[in-house]
């Protein structure tokens, strides 16, 4: 049954390439221009604005293009810096590119039979004798020209001996990984889109409430799971099929650090982050909240200040709980010297090695407090809610200065002089990677990654798409929301909440009007109104499934809400295009469960009681840690569910209906056959 379901995985996977988010040559999310483009055709979503597009028609008039035809080549091709998905049209993340990838209907073919009809070809046969002053195609990629490299004025016929090397240069096709310009704004294919599942099978594999999920960076079938309280242990997760529970001694964590830990309703340990090298360092890294009064060691600077226009004695006038008493830390450890090598390490020290991150809280809620490591940066991120207190009235999320309602991003494998870290007025130790988003705004702090969040509840990286960086932003009286997460982007709160405008009741820190942002709208999302009629709803965010066991839910993203009656399949529609549609998913316990599952009184519901987080092993199964334990999403079982249908029981497999599974078996057998065959022939 495996195996047949392994093949038929594999042929699902054909039909659904991966290539890129829509993002910007700055690595930035494309935005609506306040007002229209008079020279590029991108009105819509773009990554210009008019004073880019205005230097763009300077550049374009300034080439003094005398022939029609070549002329709109050009300006398409220069045009394409506004595409919403010119960072993947002009390889920034690799090797910048003066001008996109054209079109080339011959890309990886013999050159000598190149077509008239693609673009690159196109863009050959109009412009190779028409001279053009300051060629985007000159100097660079002329690995054959014979022309001088300070040249001004060149036709394409000085910088490549034929179409065939022109086209080899700056040609390439739209395929699974990469895309192509053909002159017009991208359009990608709407037929391309991954259904989400009928339903989500479930199986408990522990009875432990746990908070934070993270896969040992070892790459094995092991997995380190925390509870608020700031214990963390060493789990090792069974196979699947396999009957078994997860192997977690709750008497032996890996390490306790309940004595750091101030631990309330709202408080204690958030979060907690393994080096991507911790298999060799031992270095993890844990995110928890102190009481200064209680531990000498909390103390550090509020983030009510005069920096950000804030006065912490003001504070009391908004709320009667205790102004920056407590703190937000992020605090590194180690496993080193407790086995062979760290890899092995069944416990941890634990005694703080160093401080990388304090902040004085000024309100009791909104804190944040996730860590994870960007799978291609290495840096830590730093998820922080926008401090607390009804409509963030310091307006902290919007202030470019402060730290709260924003994601940080750290470099922690750099560690600056004590200098350093007074003279740029750093938070703890850590340095600034250079790329943040300060070298290009200037007004903002130097951490800040992304700014207009009110409390970020569960973020994560796409393990096939690392660009695709989801985080959920918990609502206050409305809605819910998933954004995907980019450079400098902003997220809204508190101008808006969700898609809606937001009206604050009290303002000492002032307002941001709509018109100064450029807010980046939610993925998807929902309004409180919709999953509860009393209006309570707190979203948790999850991550896209692609683990091979699910095939139906495979390339979805699954999050759900606090109160664990719903949890939704997001799926990208067209993929790559950044555009997801929800579906509100049932779910039940799978019979064999190795833990029995209890179910909600008068209903087939697994009684969940809370959905907390939610996690991934290096399977890329995925998990929901809830107040009554810990559930694996896993394949359905194809016999069940052909024998009840009953809606609410689990995924249909692979969304088809019995007669269409028979057909995909009976291939699916017949070409498991021809590999074995295939395989003894060779053996």
């Amino acid at each position: 049954m495996d195996k047949i379901l392994s093949v038929l995985f594999v042929l699902l996977l054909f039909s659904y390439p991966s290539s890129a988010l829509p993002l910007c040559t700055d690595l930035r999310a494309p935005t609506t221009p306040k007002s229209s483009l008079a020279f590029c055709p991108y009105n819509g979503t773009s990554c210009c604005n008019p004073s880019e597009d205005l230097e763009l028609q300077n550049r374009f008039q300034a080439m003094n293009i005398s022939d029609t035809a070549c002329a709109s080549v050009v300006k398409s091709i220069l045009c394409a810096t506004c595409d919403p998905f010119s960072a993947e049209l002009l390889e920034v993340k690799s090797r910048p590119r003066p001008v996109p990838i054209l079109c080339n209907s011959t890309a990886g073919t013999a050159v000598s039979s190149l077509s008239d009809n693609d673009f690159c070809s196109m863009t050959w046969n109009s412009c190779q004798n028409v001279p053009i002053l300051n060629s985007p195609f000159a100097p660079s990629l002329q690995s054959k020209a014979h022309v001088r490299q300070n040249a001004s004025i060149s036709k394409l016929t000085d910088l490549w001996q034929s179409k065939s090397d022109f086209c080899n240069a700056f040609g390439g096709v739209t395929d699974e990984i990469s895309l192509c310009f053909n002159g017009e704004p991208v359009s990608l294919n709407k037929t391309n889109t991954l259904p989400p599942p009928k339903g989500l099978c479930l199986e408990k594999i522990g009875n432990g409430s746990y908070l934070n999920m993270v896969a040992h960076p070892d790459g094995s079938n092991r997995a380190f799971f925390s509870n608020q309280a700031g214990k963390i242990w060493l789990a090792t997760i069974p196979n699947q099929d396999s009957g078994e529970v997860m192997e977690l001694d709750e008497s032996s964590p890996f390490v306790d650090l309940t004595d750091q830990v101030h631990l309330d309703t709202s408080f204690g340990m958030m979060g907690m982050a393994f080096h991507p090298d911790f298999a060799k360092n031992g270095r993890f890294f844990a995110s928890y909240n102190c009481d200064k009064e209680k531990s000498p060691g909390c103390g550090g600077i509020c983030a009510c200040n005069s920096d950000v226009g804030c006065d912490p004695s003001q504070l009391g006038s908004l709320d009667s709980g205790p102004h920056c008493k407590y703190h937000n830390v992020v605090s590194e450890f180690t496993a080193n010297g407790t086995a062979s090598n760290p890899s092995m390490a069944e416990k941890a020290t634990p005694l703080e090695v160093r401080r990388i991150f304090t902040i004085g809280l000024p309100f009791g809620a909104n804190h944040g407090g996730q860590i994870l490591f960007g799978p291609e940066d290495g840096y830590l991120y730093i998820m922080m809610g926008d401090g607390g207190s009804k409509g963030d009235p310091y307006n902290f999320a919007q202030n470019k200065k402060s730290l709260l309602g924003k994601i940080i991003r750290v470099d922690v494998d750099n560690i600056p002089s004590e200098e350093d870290i007074v003279k740029l007025g750093l938070w703890g130790n850590y340095s600034i990677p250079q790329d943040n988003p300060y070298s290009e705004d200037k007004e903002l702090g130097l951490e800040i990654w992304a700014l207009g969040l009110r409390n970020p509840w569960r973020c994560s990286f796409d393990s096939e798409r690392p660009s695709y960086f989801l985080c959920a932003d918990v609502g206050q009286d409305q809605y819910e929301e998933v954004d995907i997460i980019s450079k400098g982007g902003n997220y809204g709160w508190r101008v808006y909440e969700g898609p809606l405008v937001f009206k604050p009741q009290q303002t000492p820190g002032g307002n941001t009007s709509a018109n100064s942002i450029d807010s980046i709208l939610p993925v998807v999302g929902y309004s409180h109104s919709e999953i509860n009629k009393l209006g309570s709803a707190a979203i948790s965010g999850g991550y896209f499934y692609r683990a091979k066991t699910d095939q139906c839910t495979y390339g979805s993203y699954l999050y759900g809400d606090l109160y664990a009656n719903h949890i939704w399949a997001a799926s990208e529609t067209p993929q790559e295009s950044g555009n997801f549609s929800k579906a509100d998913v049932p779910f039940s316990c799978a019979p064999d469960s190795p833990v029995k599952c209890s179910t909600v009184p008068n209903s087939n519901l697994p009684a969940l009681e809370y959905i907390f987080s939610f996690g991934e092993d290096n399977r890329k199964d995925v998990f929901i840690l809830t107040q009554s334990g810990v559930y694996r999403v896993v394949r359905p079982d194809l016999y069940i569910w052909m024998l009840n249908r009953e809606l609410g029981t689990c995924a249909e497999p692979m969304g088809l209906q019995p007669e269409k599974i028979i057909v995909f078996i009976i291939f699916a057998l017949l070409f498991s056959a021809f590999l074995d065959l295939v395989s003894m022939n060779v053996g």
